[in-house]
C-alpha cells in the first residue's frame, strides 16, 4: 500500500478542486443513493421525522456540495424531499414540506461552503490539523442545522415542546455521526482512485482478518457486554487501531465504516432502546476520530520517511559524484594523452604497432570511464554496489591524494600511515566516499587551529582476527559529549551549510559492508572505522 498516493486521493478539498457540472448520471446518483441512506437509516424515528440515532445520508450531500457547489443545491433539495415522501411520508402539505427540505439543504450548504474555504489551504485529512478542523467543522454546523430544523418543526408542531430538547439532541447526534463515519468512506466510493484503493484493500487476506476481528469484537460488545451496560464498547477500537496501523487512513476508514454498519445492525437485531442508540452512537463517533487520527499518524509517518529515504538517496548521489568526478579523472586525462599521441604518430605517418597500441589503450580507457558511468546508474537506480577486492593501503592512499594539495595550501600536515598489509571486499566508490567525508570534516576541524598545530592523521591497524581498524584523527577541538550523542543524526550538523547527511551516509555505507563507524569524545578528533577483512564480509552478512 503506497501511503503517501493514498493521502492524496483521500484528500476532500483541493485548492485546484474546481466546481464541476453535474451529468444526469451524478444527479441520479444523488437522488438515489440519498433516499437509499435515509431509507437504511430510518431507525428509531421520533414522532415518524428524519430525527434517528444515525444519519449518513447528509453526508453525500456535502459531498455533492463540495464536488459541484451550487450545481448540486437544486438536485440536493430534491433528494430530501423524495426521501421526506418516500420514506417518511410526513403528514404535512406539500409546500411545507418544500419549505423543510429547501432549510435543510441551506444549512447542509452553509457546511460545505465553510469547508471549502475554511480549508481550502490543504487537503482534509491531509494532516492532522486539518482532521481536527474538518472534524469540528462537521460538529458545529450539525448543531447550528439542528438547532434551527428542530425549532422549525417545533413551531409547525410537528414536535411537542416538551420533547424538543431531545429531538434537538437526537438529531444533532445522528446526522454529526452519520457525517464523521460516513463521510471519508463515501468519498472513496466516489472517486476513482479511491475505489481502486478500496479495491486492493479488499482483496487481500487482511480485509478478512479486519471483517473476523469485527465480528469478534461486535460479538464481545453487544453479546457478552449488553448485560453489562456495554462496558466492552471498548474491543470495537481493536480493529480500527488494527487496520489504521497497518494500512493508514484508508483502512481505517474501511473499518470504521465495517464497524459503524456492524453497531446498526446489532441495535437493530437487539433491539435496543433509542436513548441506547443514542450512546452507542456517540462513542462510535469518537472510536472513528480515533481510528481517522491513528491513520493519519502513520500516513504522516510514511510519507516523511519515504521523503527521508529520498532525500538521503540524492545526498548520497552528491557524495558518489565526487568520488565518481576522481575515478573518472584517470581514464579521461589518459584518454586525452592518448588522443594526442595519435594525431602525432599520424602526423609522423606511423600507421604500424605503435598507432594500433595507443589506440588500443585508449579503447581500454573509455571502457574504463564507461564502467564508472554505469555504476553510477545503477546507485541511481537501485542502490546496487560492485563489489572488488581493495588493497588497505591503496584505498589510504587514493582517498588521501585528493587532499594533498588542500593540504599545503591549508598549512596542514597529512599523515598517511597505509598499516598492515590487508585486502578488503567491498565497494570502492562508496568506501572512498566514506574518507572523504571523514578527511572532509577533519580538515574543517583544524583551520581555526593556529599555524603549526593542524595536524591529520590517517592510521590502520588490525582489530581482532579478520578486521581492520582505520582511524581519522586531527589535532581539532574535538567533540564533547553533546555533539557526539548527536553526530550520526540526520540533518543534525555543526556547519552552517551543512545537511547534516554525510555522517548518517557514511555510517550506512559502512554497516552496509559489515563494518562500523564511531566518534570518540576527547581533546582532539578522532574517528573510528572498523571494516573486516577479506574472508569475513560474507559471514557478516
Amino acid at each position: 500500500m503506497h501511503n503517501d498516493t493514498l493521502i492524496n486521493r483521500i484528500g476532500m478539498i483541493s485548492p485546484m478542486l474546481p466546481t464541476l457540472r453535474p451529468g444526469w448520471h451524478d444527479l441520479l446518483t444523488l437522488l438515489l443513493g440519498y433516499v437509499a441512506l435515509d431509507w437504511a437509516s430510518y431507525i428509531h424515528p421520533l414522532h415518524g421525522l428524519n430525527i434517528t440515532p444515525w444519519n449518513p445520508a447528509p453526508a453525500l450531500g456535502l459531498l455533492f456540495l463540495l464536488r459541484f457547489g451550487r450545481n448540486a443545491i437544486l438536485p440536493l433539495a430534491l433528494a430530501i424531499f423524495m426521501a421526506d415522501a418516500w420514506v417518511r411520508n410526513l403528514p404535512v402539505s406539500l409546500l411545507v414540506s418544500i419549505g423543510l427540505s429547501a432549510l435543510l439543504t441551506v444549512g447542509y450548504w452553509a457546511i460545505a461552503e465553510v469547508l471549502r474555504h475554511r480549508l481550502s489551504s490543504r487537503s482534509i485529512f491531509n494532516d492532522r490539523r486539518g482532521l481536527l478542523e474538518w472534524a469540528g467543522i462537521v460538529a458545529v454546523g450539525t448543531l447550528l442545522n439542528s438547532v434551527v430544523y428542530v425549532a422549525t418543526l417545533s413551531i409547525r408542531k410537528l414536535i411537542p415542546f416538551s420533547d424538543v430538547t431531545d429531538a434537538f439532541v437526537r438529531y444533532w447526534v445522528g446526522d454529526c455521526v452519520g457525517v464523521l463515519v460516513s463521510m471519508p468512506i463515501l468519498w472513496m466510493l466516489l472517486d476513482d482512485g479511491g475505489r481502486s484503493q478500496l479495491r486492493a484493500m479488499v482483496i487481500t487476506w487482511e480485509s478478512l482478518g479486519y471483517l473476523i476481528a469485527t465480528g469478534l469484537a461486535l460479538w464481545v460488545a453487544f453479546g457478552i457486554g449488553a448485560a453489562a451496560d456495554f462496558k466492552y464498547f471498548y474491543v470495537l477500537f481493536l480493529p480500527v487501531v488494527w487496520a489504521a496501523a497497518r494500512q493508514g487512513l484508508a483502512g481505517a476508514v474501511l473499518s470504521a465504516a465495517i464497524v459503524q454498519v456492524g453497531i446498526i445492525a446489532a441495535v437493530q437485531f437487539l433491539r435496543f432502546s433509542a436513548i441506547t442508540v443514542l450512546e452507542i452512537q456517540a462513542l462510535a463517533a469518537v472510536l472513528a476520530l480515533f481510528g481517522f487520527f491513528i491513520g493519519i499518524v502513520i500516513d504522516e509517518k510514511q510519507r516523511v520517511s519515504a521523503e527521508l529515504r529520498q532525500t538521503l538517496r540524492l545526498a548520497a548521489a552528491g557524495e558518489m559524484a565526487g568520488a565518481l568526478a576522481h575515478e573518472l579523472n584517470q581514464p579521461l586525462t589518459a584518454l586525452s594523452a592518448y588522443g594526442m599521441a595519435c594525431e602525432e604518430l599520424i602526423n609522423q605517418g606511423d600507421t604500424g604497432e605503435r598507432l594500433r597500441e595507443t589506440i588500443h589503450r585508449m579503447v581500454a580507457e573509455s571502457f574504463r570511464a564507461a564502467d564508472v558511468v554505469r555504476r553510477l546508474r545503477d546507485f541511481f537506480r537501485t542502490g546496487a554496489t560492485q563489489l572488488e577486492l581493495i588493497v588497505l593501503g591503496d584505498l589510504l592512499a587514493s582517498a588521501g591524494s585528493s587532499f594533498t594539495v588542500r593540504a599545503q595550501q591549508k598549512g596542514i600536515e597529512l599523515i598517511i600511515d597505509p598499516g598492515p598489509p590487508s585486502t578488503l571486499f567491498g565497494d570502492r566508490l562508496q568506501l572512498e566516499v566514506v574518507l572523504r567525508n571523514l578527511l572532509s570534516n577533519a580538515f574543517d576541524a583544524v583551520a581555526e587551529q593556529a599555524a603549526g598545530q593542524r595536524r591529520i592523521r590517517i592510521s590502520a591497524q588490525l582489530e581482532g582476527a579478520g578486521r581492520v581498524c582505520v582511524s581519522i584523527e586531527d589535532s581539532g577541538p574535538g567533540l564533547s559529549g553533546a555533539t557526539a550523542a548527536r553526530m550520526f543524526e540526520a540533518f543534525h550538523s555543526s556547519k552552517a551549510s551543512g545537511l547534516g547527511l554525510g555522517l548518517v551516509i557514511s555510517r550506512a555505507i559502512v554497516e552496509a559492508h559489515g563494518g562500523h563507524l564511531s566518534a570518540e569524545m576527547g581533546n582532539h578528533g578522532l574517528f573510528k572505522l572498523i571494516l573486516p577483512t577479506e574472508g569475513t564480509i560474507a559471514n557478516a552478512s
